[in-house]
């Protein structure tokens, strides 16, 4: 069981770097290239509110964030949270949203099956902050 939750952090915490690098950069392909073919996201609002489905979702959900943010974001990691198949990282986020200043407090929550992401789920709080 124990060896279950380590292999799991370890593909969560490399798809988070990709993921953490994308935010930053803009490029989106290493963390697709983790998901598995039957990925799923859930996402909380605007456009791509609620489950969607497959890797070709992701790839638009992502092309959107780089038109939202096309200078990326910045993060700084607060806290990891894992069990045999779910790590969940939460974090502060910060830059520019359609040209305003924007800061917030995100959970990602990856699931991961044979070294593959197959869902992911976000959650938006604010930290009295944030727009």
């Amino acid at each position: 069981m124990e060896e279950n939750r380590q292999k799991t952090m370890e593909v969560a915490q490399k798809a988070f770097q990709y993921f953490k690098n994308g935010l930053a950069t803009g490029q989106w392909q290493p963390f697709l290239e983790m998901l598995s073919d039957d990925f799923t996201f859930w996402f909380p609002i605007g456009k791509f509110h609620g489950l969607n489905v497959g890797k070709e979702r992701a790839k638009e959900f992502f092309d959107y964030f780089n038109q939202a943010y096309p200078e990326g974001l910045s993060i700084s990691l607060d806290r990891i949270t894992s069990n045999e198949t779910t790590v969940v990282f939460e974090f502060c986020d910060e830059g520019i949203m359609w040209g305003e200043p924007y800061k917030n407090r995100v959970a990602v929550s990856f699931d991961v099956r044979d070294d593959k992401i197959c869902s992911y789920r976000e959650y938006l709080g604010s930290d009295g902050k944030s727009n």
